[in-house]
């Protein structure tokens, strides 16, 4: 079958990760993605060396696409920049605000000029406003949007351990675009679109951001949920440990019931319902963990899945890289093949297969 965005041209001017998220999800979807990049190359593809001597990000984040290198600062840079831009349908770019417009191509000028480009820039705090013109990456944007307040233990704060904002902002990215493309089939019309990274985290922070107006602040818990109980994670008797989530009170009943072996807990007011449990926590996590610290993982497992209770290990990278249903894609790069773990979508009636990474100005899909 043919994919979805085949015969659609993407213009990438993108480097580091939140852009190229994006890019790379319509590359799959069978669009033709151009990047721009330095001579020098996207400063991704410094980030480390694990992936056959090449970057992980870099690998990860720019599958399928083609590299062209253009220095537009300039005449000839800039000549060939243009004429990319009047063959693409999707525009994507994020240099810090201002600087496309000061290189000469103004989105509401391109805009103008092509009015069925869909335009689509990413920044760190958005074109106004005091810290318009800051740098911005992942970790700096999980500090300032309060992000790393509610993440880790007690004693500190955190950084989740995954470039979180950036992936929020690529996705968020995605689905823009591909919102605009639809309304294009319907109007004829592109669309100007401005994504800021700051505004996408505030966005995912709303529940955290309530609860504290609502005078209930949240808390740094480590592995515990801040609004559920019991909800989080507990040793076993020979080591491993195991995250359970009660998400209702019939689910506290069975648990009760059929693990714990505490019917009165079932109705003692410290735990009969979820504002209570939360409210004592302490003892509701000590009457989980007095029961679970006594049994080996695999006898408790075996119960929590015959009460249909929902758990999970505390699993290592090392557990990942064998467990059962991680689905691997094996791309091809400029340094071999490298396997990593398969976009989450699957398309039953039309499996795909994924483009190479391209080398510095290679541009595979034209050989």
């Amino acid at each position: 079958m043919t994919l979805p965005l085949k015969g659609l041209t993407v213009l990438a001017l993108e480097q580091a990760v939140a852009a190229p998220f994006c890019t790379s999800r319509l590359a799959d979807a069978g669009a033709r993605v151009i990047k721009i990049e330095r001579p020098e190359g996207d400063f991704a593809r410094g980030y480390d060396d694990v992936a056959q001597g090449q970057s992980s990000y870099f690998v990860w984040l720019n599958r399928g696409k083609e590299s062209v290198v253009l220095n537009l600062a300039s005449d000839e840079g800039k000549a060939e920049f243009r004429q990319l831009v009047s063959e693409a349908d999707v525009l994507v770019q994020n240099l810090k605000p201002g600087a496309l417009a000061r290189l000469g191509f103004p989105v509401e000028e391109l805009r103008q000029a092509y009015p069925k480009l869909i335009a689509l820039s990413i920044s760190g705090y958005g074109d106004e406003g005091p810290l318009a013109a800051r740098k911005a990456y992942d970790l700096l944007i999980q500090a300032e949007s309060g992000l790393c307040s509610i993440t880790g233990g007690p004693e500190e704060p955190a950084r989740v351990g995954v470039s979180i904002v950036d992936i929020a902002t690529g996705q968020t990215a995605h689905a823009a675009v591909l919102e605009a493309l639809i309304a294009r089939s319907i109007s004829g019309e592109g669309a100007d679109i401005r994504i800021s990274m700051f505004d996408v985290m505030a966005d995912w922070m709303t529940v955290p951001l309530l609860n504290h107006e609502g005078g209930k602040s949240p808390k740094r818990l480590g592995l515990r949920h801040p609004s559920i109980a019991p909800y989080g994670v507990f040793p076993t008797a020979d080591g491993p440990s195991v995250l359970i989530s009660i998400q209702s009170e019939r689910e506290w009943a069975v648990l009760c019931r059929k693990v714990l072996d505490a019917e009165s807990a079932i109705t003692d007011p410290r735990f009969a319902t979820n504002v209570a449990r939360v409210q004592n926590r302490t003892e509701t996590d000590a009457l989980v963990a007095g029961v679970f610290g006594k049994l080996p993982v695999e006898a408790l497992e075996a119960k929590l899945d015959a009460a249909d209770i929902a758990f999970a290990r505390v699993n290592d990278t090392g557990a990942l890289s064998n467990h059962p249903h991680l689905r691997r894609i094996t791309v091809d790069t400029p340094n071999g093949p490298v396997a990593y773990p398969a976009p989450a979508a699957i398309f039953v009636e039309a499996p795909r297969s994924y483009g190479p990474v391209p080398a510095i100005g290679e541009r595979p899909g034209l050989y």
